[in-house]
């Protein structure tokens, strides 16, 4: 399978990166009384520091909201994904665990202050493909509506979207069957590509340590718009 990025998008922001794992062989589950409770505790952390700080102090969302409105979208309606986990906790309306897959996820989400989004790979036909949406760029979420993405990053196959930093779609969430994935960390423009490289093989880590399995990565950036996603055995 191969990952690629319109190299359009660069002449919008030239260091936007996307991070990408692949991981194969693994079982989702019920997630781990250990992980359960780190994201429980991180949550009250984050409620607690939320009281003192505005949104827009978390470098994460600062960024990625200054790249919502250069690619035409409207932060305040179609929140970045992680901005709009920060507003339920900052209400304590705390994330209760689904499984192993989706915790992970969204742990990784609020730790780096980016949307992170993970995807069942039995749903996917062919290569996948990161462009801007347009005004006809809809799908089901995993929120229960019919989202439109215009002007939003959005990730796509030969099916149509299927992903973007704004919210999932319904066709490629990840369940208990799920034994081919694919996660797409959508990077702070900041971050250097070693940072970036270090941040998802980290989470790579993380992820196989706690749902077993075999991962790979490739970074997809100005220098690199197109990758082929290691076969992993």
């Amino acid at each position: 399978m191969k990952a690629s990025i319109e190299s359009s998008i660069f002449q919008i922001d030239a260091f936007i990166k996307i991070g990408i794992n692949h991981y194969t062989k693994f079982v989702i589950s019920e997630s781990p009384q250990m992980l359960k409770g780190r994201m429980q505790l991180f949550q009250e952390h984050l409620f607690f520091d939320l009281q003192d700080k505005e949104l827009t102090d978390y470098e994460g969302i600062k960024e990625w909201r200054a790249l919502w409105k250069k690619f035409g979208a409207d932060p305040g309606r179609y929140r970045p994904a992680m901005e709009a986990m920060m507003r339920r906790i900052r209400n304590q309306n705390y994330l209760q665990p689904l499984n192993s897959g989706v915790d992970l996820n969204n742990f990784f989400s609020l730790q780096y202050e980016i949307p992170v989004g993970l995807y069942d790979l039995s749903h996917v036909e062919s290569d996948i493909h990161i462009e801007l949406g347009v005004s006809d760029t809809t799908y089901t979420g995993i929120n229960g509506r019919e989202n439109n993405l215009h002007g939003i990053l959005t990730i796509q196959d030969t099916i149509g979207p299927f992903g973007s930093p704004f919210v999932d779609s319904l066709r490629t969430a990840v369940s208990e069957l799920t034994v081919d994935a694919l996660q797409v960390f959508f990077l702070k423009p900041s971050m250097s590509i070693e940072a970036a490289e270090q941040l998802v093989t980290a989470a790579g880590k993380m992820f196989t340590q706690v749902n077993g399995g075999n991962f790979s990565s490739v970074i997809l950036s100005k220098e690199q718009v197109q990758a082929n996603l290691p076969t992993i055995s």
